[in-house]
């Protein structure tokens, strides 16, 4: 469906959207939790709270090029925040909640943040930890409105409100004048991406940049203003930004704030959504999660499953042949949905049309295994430094495996050495006072992805790896990691698999199991332990991952083959530093923190 109606800037979609859907219109445009209900809120009331908040921004002496800081979990208020700060034709520097208190000063430090708005005590703690080192910064401001302590020119989103609502007194079409005067070149954003190595970067992203990427996902998806979204990835992510809130919001859909990735599953049979954008961390824990369910369940049971699963595939392979597909196909199909289908769609509330999968490589079993079942994953590629989406599969023509066709208005090419260089009015203007690397990044205006990949016969762009993460052993091979780990994150006993081999004779690999299958398996064989820690040490735990990787291995060549594991008693996390706010796995940290652990693997083998 196209968009409601033609926008240039965030600034001028606000105002298009709360003014044709404010007018008595009671459908809300956003929902949240409050207490034990879910709370709508209409566009009427989105348009009072963020003009307000505006006004008493400019009160505080917010103007135009201003940035300012917002560090806070997905909710009402950071949609308030953020279309405010736009509207007075500032930037916004938005931070994962996650960051730590030296991450927000040099986040603020490097973007010269006047101000900056947190979510609660626990985040303004960080940001009072370091104010004496941020320069530029004037003020605070507290979305709680009981929780913003006595500190110096630390205010409440009320305050700010109040202060809004005074100002509008002697200036009352000030924010309607300032939305006017944002241009689509005007800078709209600065993101700064954590990166598996190094400081983070600020990345310049501008109106037409991002207005661009939402403008493509209404010509590549059909979204209306009957859809309803669930929100769980960070709204400070500009894949949850354009893909889960400007984009719904410029067709009218209303957005659902799930309380926490933790209650996603909850959420889902509460909210019944029809779209919902996610990355592939969460159809592997759903995946394992089914799996371990069905392996508790009588051997009868077990094989109606498999059958079933095994026939949606088959189904789903004549349904795209161009034939008619066999009518006792069809009858068989009808059961194994009335057996096994309908309830594992139940457990996404029903009512979904597909999901859109990004942030990293899905696995091409995990699209085949939720088609199957009548649950579609739609998966696209891109980067934060291109707003993001630069390629991906649509509802009617996608391909597992792949990361789908050029999004409308990109242009993609491959470089000699394999690299993916994409051009288009996505691509960012650089990084934050960065020359260096933005000249590294951007050349003649072709981004350099520093992805690997390569088009297959009918157009669809294959991600191989990072550049970066390929590696030689020493025996010359070149190794992709990447294809590997996904492949062997389909056993149920594997959470986490991080392949190692750079300039090593052989392959070796970090596993984090699945620990709850891992007990399962454990109590199901009469295998006695204390702990976590003493059951990963067991030589029947080591044997049946042995087993797992020789299954799943068999189709590798000789030289792609693991030969050597270790278990590890934990996962990789976001709070260890082991993994980057979109889950990246950071190599260089893992394999320096398990250093003795590898260079055991490979004792007395090399050298």
């Amino acid at each position: 469906m196209a968009i409601y109606k033609d926008f240039k800037t965030i600034s001028q979609l606000y105002q298009i959207m709360t003014k044709e859907f404010g007018k008595g219109i009671e459908r809300p445009a956003l929902k949240h939790r409050v207490g034990e209900q879910w709370v709508g809120i209409t566009y009427d009331e989105l348009a009072r709270q963020t003009d307000l908040f505006a006004l008493g921004l400019a009160s505080m002496g917010v103007k135009r090029n201003d940035k300012v800081a917002i560090i806070a979990e997905n909710r009402p208020e950071w949609v308030y925040s953020d279309f405010a700060i736009l509207g007075l034709g500032a930037i916004d520097v938005p931070l994962y909640p996650i960051s730590t208190s030296e991450t927000i000063e040099f986040c603020v430090n490097n973007s010269e943040s006047v101000g900056i708005i947190v979510s609660n005590k626990f985040q303004l703690n960080k940001v009072l930890k370091v104010r004496n080192s941020c320069k530029t910064l004037r003020f605070i401001v507290v979305m709680n409105n009981d929780e913003k302590g006595l500190e110096k020119d630390v205010f409440t989103f009320a305050d700010i409100q109040s202060k809004g609502l005074e100002f509008q007194s002697n200036n009352p079409s000030y924010f309607d004048d300032s939305l006017k005067l944002c241009q689509e070149n005007d800078l709209c954003t600065i993101i700064y991406t954590s990166g598996t190595t190094g400081e983070p970067k600020g990345v310049m992203l501008t109106h037409k940049n991002i207005t661009s990427n939402v403008k493509g996902a209404h010509e590549v998806f059909d979204i209306g203003e009957t859809d309803i979204f669930l929100s769980f990835l960070p709204l400070c992510h500009i894949f949850e930004r354009m893909g889960g809130y400007y984009t719904a919001f410029s067709c009218g859909a209303t957005i659902a704030y799930a309380e926490s990735i933790e209650k996603v599953s909850q959420n889902l049979k509460e909210i019944q959504p029809t779209i919902m954008t996610a990355v592939p961390r969460l159809f592997e824990r759903i995946y394992s999660k089914i799996k371990r369910n069905v392996d508790s369940q009588p051997e009868k049971k077990q094989k109606i499953f498999n059958w079933a699963i095994e026939l949606g595939k088959e189904f789903q392979v004549a349904k795209k042949s161009g034939h008619p597909i066999p009518i006792f196909l069809s009858l068989k199909r009808k059961l194994a949905d009335k057996l096994v289908y309908h309830k594992l769609r139940e457990a996404t509330g029903g009512r979904l049309r597909f999901f859109i999968s990004g942030g990293a490589a899905l696995s091409r079993e995990l699209g085949l295994f939720f088609e199957a079942v009548g649950i579609l994953v739609i998966e696209g590629y891109g980067l934060t430094e291109s707003s993001p989406v630069i390629c991906c599969n649509r509802v009617n023509d996608y391909k597992f495996g792949t990361v789908g066709k050029p999004y409308p208005g990109v242009e993609i090419k491959i470089a000699k050495d394999g690299e993916i260089l994409a051009y288009g009015p996505n691509i960012m203007q650089g990084y934050y006072k960065n020359k260096k690397e933005t000249d590294e990044t951007i050349k003649e205006g072709w981004l350099h992805t520093g992805d690997i990949g390569v088009f297959d016969a009918e157009g669809f762009l294959i991600i191989t790896d990072r550049k970066k993460h390929l590696f030689k052993t020493s025996g010359g091979k070149y190794i992709a990691p990447a294809p590997i780990e996904n492949m062997f994150l389909a056993s149920k006993y594997i959470d986490q698999f991080i392949l190692i081999g750079d300039r090593r004779m052989f392959l070796s690999a970090l596993i984090v199991p699945d620990y709850e299958a891992l007990k399962e398996y454990a109590d199901a064989n009469r295998i006695q332990y204390k702990t976590i820690e003493e059951l990963v040490e067991m030589k029947q735990i080591y044997e049946l991952l042995d087993k797992e990787l020789g299954q799943f291995q068999k189709k590798l060549a000789n030289f792609e083959r693991v030969r050597k594991f270790a278990v590890l008693d934990k996962p990789f996390t976001i709070e260890s530093g082991e993994l980057t706010p979109k889950l990246s796995v950071k190599r260089k940290v893992i394999e320096e923190r398990y250093k003795g652990l590898i260079e055991d693997m490979y004792k007395g083998l090399e050298g």
